[in-house]
């Protein structure tokens, strides 16, 4: 399945909503879906992720990286490797780009560590990259003065779509989904 109009294009939050609504109407069982949270909590800009798994990990979901144990660019390639293959995952991670406070969402693995040069895994069936701040020449110092509160505030939108998105939908939001999914196979 192939999701329309959602990759590669830095989107706002309604975007954000429709996107975890046509994986949830893919996936609908919540115990099929692990999320990967990547980054630090000792950057404010690179908390993005750990701070999106923390608060799924206390809305009962199965996440690696939290703020408690991050899945910082240290420990991404052991955290890959023992995620269970059988669930969906989801990726979450930062980046720096021209939209700050958008969203980059693909259904296809994310890049951990492309900002800062590092060469890391691909990851995820499907992912959400949290635009923190602007690209520039100096990307560790970009992530470490970016404003915690816009952190804060795209982690919260996050995390409230993907709440909604797999809540029990009525008919009218399914009818509405049917424009976004379509069939590899056509």
């Amino acid at each position: 399945m192939t999701l329309l109009n959602l990759e590669y294009v830095p989107t706002d939050q309604q975007a954000l909503h429709a996107f975890f609504r046509s994986v949830a109407k893919l996936h609908p069982k919540r115990d099929q879906i692990q999320f990967i949270c990547i980054g630090s909590d000792r950057s404010s800009g690179d908390s993005f992720g750990p701070l999106v798994g923390t608060m799924l990990q206390q809305r009962g979901w199965r996440v690696t990286g939290t703020l408690k144990q991050p899945c910082d660019a240290h420990g991404v390639e052991p955290a890959i490797a023992a995620l269970d293959q059988d669930r969906i995952i989801i990726a979450v991670d930062a980046c720096l780009g021209k939209s700050v406070g958008q969203y980059i969402m693909k259904d296809k693995p994310l890049q951990p560590g492309q900002a800062i040069g590092r060469r890391l895994p691909p990851v995820g069936h499907y992912s959400v990259a949290g635009v923190v701040n602007e690209a520039g020449p100096k990307p560790y110092w970009k992530l470490q003065t970016t404003s915690l509160y816009l952190v804060l505030q795209m982690a919260n939108k996050v995390v409230h779509a993907v709440s909604e998105a797999w809540q029990p939908l009525d008919s009218s939001q399914l009818n509405q989904l049917e424009g976004v999914i379509i069939d590899d196979e056509c």
